[in-house]
């Protein structure tokens, strides 16, 4: 079996915790945002979301970052504020990707929701191809009400993460997980 270059850089894409400028824009950030509109979607519903974030915005959101953890922890948001604005004013871009849900239509919302994660899977995988870093960060802020709210998804809708991008600084090896510990064959039976 021969390996393709295209896969062995998609095998070799990474989560690029550390990320400087420059940040893609114009046609690559164009074309990132094309391939998350090329994830699978059960119903064609289109329901993925993307927020750019960049700039003198990165400020305010990392101030609405700080009022968020102030407001689910005042004893830690204080602290837990100053990383989140550093990390916001440490990243060129972030892209903020959600679902727009639809709730009692005939598509359940966990496919509504796969599919914005499937698009946040496919702009990593574009920035990794074009020669950017990336990372998915979900957590705490993902969740919460006002962070959702501040980036116009209104509940049912909702974040599926932040993708953080710019340009990675020299990556350290790292051990994959190996095929086997992950995988099974059905033989047909329980």
């Amino acid at each position: 079996m021969t390996i393709t270059r295209d896969i062995e850089s998609l095998l070799a894409r990474r989560s690029a915790g550390v990320l400087e400028e420059p940040a893609p824009t114009g046609a690559d950030l164009d074309l990132i945002l094309d391939a998350g509109l090329r994830a699978p979607d059960h119903g064609r519903l289109r329901p993925w979301r993307f927020v750019l974030i960049r700039g003198e915005a990165r400020a305010a959101f990392g101030e609405c970052l700080t009022e968020a953890a102030m407001a689910r922890n005042p004893e830690t948001g204080a602290s837990l504020g100053a990383r989140y604005r550093g990390w916001v004013a440490r990243t060129p871009l972030l892209i903020g990707v959600g679902a727009e849900i639809r709730t009692g239509h005939a598509i359940p919302v966990i496919e509504q929701l796969m599919a914005a994660g499937a698009a946040a899977m496919n702009m990593l995988n574009a920035i990794h191809l074009l020669g950017y870093g990336g990372m998915w960060v979900t957590g705490a802020n993902t969740y919460d009400a006002r962070v959702n709210e501040t980036l116009g998804f209104h509940a049912p809708s909702r974040l599926v993460g932040l993708l953080a991008v710019g340009t990675a600084r020299e990556a350290q090896p790292i051990e994959r997980p190996s095929r086997e510990a992950h995988t099974v064959e059905w033989t047909g039976q329980a």
